[in-house]
Formats: structure tokens, sequence, C-alpha cells
């Protein structure tokens, strides 16, 4: 048996565990720049809301209807993704961390000791509730793709109270027939209209058809994998979490900026912020990279900006893997160059890091390879990969919070110094209008007590 847990309306929630004011009221949770809607409570979904609204499309709707609107606050969020998922470790046999809000729990085997699971999968949900403050449902099937299935049947039906248990053919058969195929877990957009074509319309006709069928017209192996598991057989266990100790293939970091940017040095600054972070993740997984790509991007959407609206260049570092931010970020910057366009209003960049592998693996060379386009940025013996600096720096920013200890490419120009709070914000700091404290990761944004 397998459970699958998932908060209710989670950066909605979040918000509401440390302002239980706007409890019952329409509330809504804009993305990064404060750009589209990426949670919303049940009260703003009844409003017509939809999942990816534009936030300037929607305004008079949200004033209208005095719908309460937050910014994205992800350090609030990580931190209490952090307290539900502890939680569940303490309660499930074994656990799988599929997202932020998302857990796989692996309840093989308790049947035997418990009998019927609903009452435990209750008693989790309760344990979440008063431990955290988050609102949860949970599925459980003797498949993960139908525990997904009773997850999402749960979330609708308030009569159930929050946990639906497959735990017969009947219930099964039943739930099935409750959910359309195109709202399967690893059913797409494009499967779902073949489907449709086909007559399969809901996931009880999905789970009538045969492994050939499925096979032929549902992407090979996969496809039949899902049948088996819509009809009970389980074809895959818990998998290794997205929490940080499944070692990524290749790590990202990028931002839309607050503001449209046209001058090197601040387009150079967010790269070199940016780049930070995911050197910083490619150290924390115990990781160098190989291949490092920088994009820039233009408004696609403003006045006279002309295809193409995004650049990239990559390149295969000469000097071999490396995780050290300062070597990096001097091929970043030779990379930003080549793609700079002067009297060009950029308003996103971001930074990929490839090719990663652990430390002491040795360089791959090709024998039959001309010599490096791009030559070394400093001399062989002293390019080094410094890891106890690169140890130093991520301790201070553990230690102290993100950002304390800076690359000086990073740190915003003098220019850019707010006149009237005397900080210094930086030029492609996204719009956040309405953020919320850190409640949880800042000392002083702790709650008082009176």
């Amino acid at each position: 048996m397998f459970g699958l847990l998932d908060c209710n309306n989670f950066y909605v929630s979040c918000e509401r565990v440390f302002q239980p004011r706007y409890e019952g009221q329409p509330v809504v949770v804009l993305s990064n720049n404060d750009g589209n809607l990426i949670s919303r409570s049940a009260e703003a979904k009844a409003l017509g809301l939809k999942m990816g609204d534009p936030y300037f499309q929607v305004k008079d709707v949200l004033q209208q209807h005095n719908v309460k609107v937050f910014s994205s606050n992800y350090a609030l969020y990580g931190d209490m993704s952090r307290r539900v998922m502890y939680h569940l470790q303490q309660v499930a046999p074994a656990v799988e961390i599929y997202s932020i809000d998302e857990a796989f729990l692996d309840l093989a085997g308790m049947e035997t000791y418990l009998g019927s699971l609903d009452a435990y999968a209750r008693k989790i949900r309760d344990g979440v509730k008063a431990r955290t403050g988050i609102p949860t449902c949970v599925g459980v099937a003797p498949t993960k793709t139908l525990a997904k299935l009773a997850n999402r049947i749960a979330k609708k039906d308030a009569a159930l109270g929050g946990v639906l248990y497959l735990d017969s053919p009947e219930r099964r058969a039943w739930a099935l027939r409750q959910v359309p195929v195109g709202d399967v877990w690893g059913v797409g957009r494009q499967y779902a209209a073949k489907l449709a074509a086909a007559g399969v319309d809901s996931a009880a006709d999905l789970a009538r058809v045969s492994d050939a069928w499925a096979r032929k017209h549902l992407g090979g192996v996969v496809g039949a994998r899902l049948v088996q598991e819509l009809q009970g057989r389980p074809c895959a266990g818990l998998h290794p979490s997205e929490d940080g100790t499944l070692s990524r293939q290749s790590i990202s970091c990028s931002r839309t900026f607050g503001k449209p940017l046209s001058a090197f040095d601040d387009v150079l600054a967010a790269v070199a912020a940016f780049l930070s972070r995911a050197a910083e993740k490619l150290r924390a997984q115990g990781d160098m990279a190989h291949v490092l790509t920088v994009y820039i991007s233009k408004n696609r959407f403003a006045a006279n900006v002309l295809p193409p609206y995004s650049k990239s260049a990559t390149l295969t570092l000469p000097i071999g893997p490396t995780a050290d931010t300062t070597v990096l970020l001097s091929y970043a910057r030779l990379l930003l160059g080549r793609l700079w366009e002067k009297s060009t209003a950029y308003h996103k960049a971001g930074v990929v890091l490839d090719g990663l592998e652990p430390p002491g693996t040795g360089q791959q060379l090709d024998l039959f390879a001309a010599a490096p386009a791009v030559k070394p940025i400093e001399k062989p013996a002293l390019v080094t990969k410094r890891p106890a600096l690169m140890a130093s720096l991520d301790a201070l920013n553990q230690r102290f919070g993100r950002g304390a200890v800076q690359i000086a490419t990073a740190i915003p120009a003098a220019g850019h110094i707010n006149t009237t709070s005397g900080k210094t914000p930086p030029p492609w700091e996204g719009k956040a209008q309405w953020r919320s404290p850190a409640f949880t990761t800042r000392l002083e944004d702790l709650m008082l007590v009176n």
C-alpha cells in the first residue's frame, strides 16, 4: 500500500498559519516579480481565478472581491515544507518527498498490524495539522498512481474528510469513474486529447485497455505501466526524494528583473548573484561542473522588440570541472560579453551548470580534439579550486543568512542606494509588494506573544 499526502493550497496555507485572520477569505499568492497567480484558496478558486492568471489581467477582480494578495515568500514555504516532511518521516516507515507540498508514504505490510489504514491516514493528517497548522489530504491505495488519484478525489469531496482509502476493488472502480482521463497522473494534455478521440474519457476507461493497446497509443512501456497501476498492480516503488538528497543532473538559477536593465554592470551583477546561488547548490550536493551556460532575455511583450527574445552562450570549461564561484564567474563574464547588445533593455537572466560529477573523477579529454577555443583566464598554476574558501563562504551564509557574504560583482553599485531606507536593493530584484515576514527563518521576524 502507498499513501500520498498533499498539502492543500500550500502557499496560501503557509500564509494563513501566521495570519489566521485570512481563514475563510479569498487569498492568492503571486509568483516571482508579482507576475502570476501560483496559489489560490478555495474561496479564490470559487471566484473563477485560475492558476497562472497574470496579475495585471485579474487585478480588478481581486480588488472587487477584496481578495488578499501575497507576494511569494519561498523562505517561509521551504521551511514549512521541511516541518511537514520531518513529521511524516517520524510516523511513516519510508517517505518519498515528491515536491515541496507532496510526499509518498510506503505503507507496505501495515495492514497486517493495523487492519484498515483509514484511521492511520487520518492520524497522520491530524498530526501534520497539529504540528504545523497546514491542512492536508491523504490518498491510500495499492499503487502510487491510484494513491495520487485517491488524493485528488479526497480534495474535491469534502464529505470524505480529507482521506480516501481504496481498500477494495469496488472502491477502486468507483474512484476511477470519478476522474477524467486528463487528470490521471502521467497523462499529459496531448495524450489526453488522443485518448478522448479514441473514446477513453475517464480513468476507468483507461484501466480497461490492454497492455498492447497502451504500448501502442500511450508511449510504449511507460503507458503500459500506467494502465497496470490503475488496475492495482504496482510498477514503481519509492524513489530518491526531491529534498536535496537526490543529486541533480544540472543546476540552474534565473530570475525576471523587477525593471528592465540596460547597463552591462547591472546585468552582470544579476548573473553573478544567480551563479553564486547555483554554485552553492552545486557544492551542497558535492559535485563540480564541466559546462556553463549563460542566457539573457528581452521582454517579448514590449513595443518595438524583435525576435530572438532570448540568447544563450555555452562553454565547456577549459580548466576542467570546478565548483569555485570565482572561477565560474570569470567565464560567465566572458559569455555575457558575447551575448551583450548595446542600447538593449533586458528583463531576465539565468545560468545553468551541466556536466556534473564528483571531485576526483578526472577530466575526460578527446584524443583528436583541437585545443580549447577559450584559454584559461588565469595561469594554470594560479587556478585553484580553493575548497576551503568556498566551504567558509557557504558556512558563513548558512549561519548569518543567505547573501551575508557575497562576491563583489554581485553587490549593487552605490548609485542604486535607496535614499529613503538607506539600503541597497539589487537593481534586478523583482517586485514583492505584498511579501509577508519570514516568520520562521529570520530572528527579526519572529512573532512575539505578549
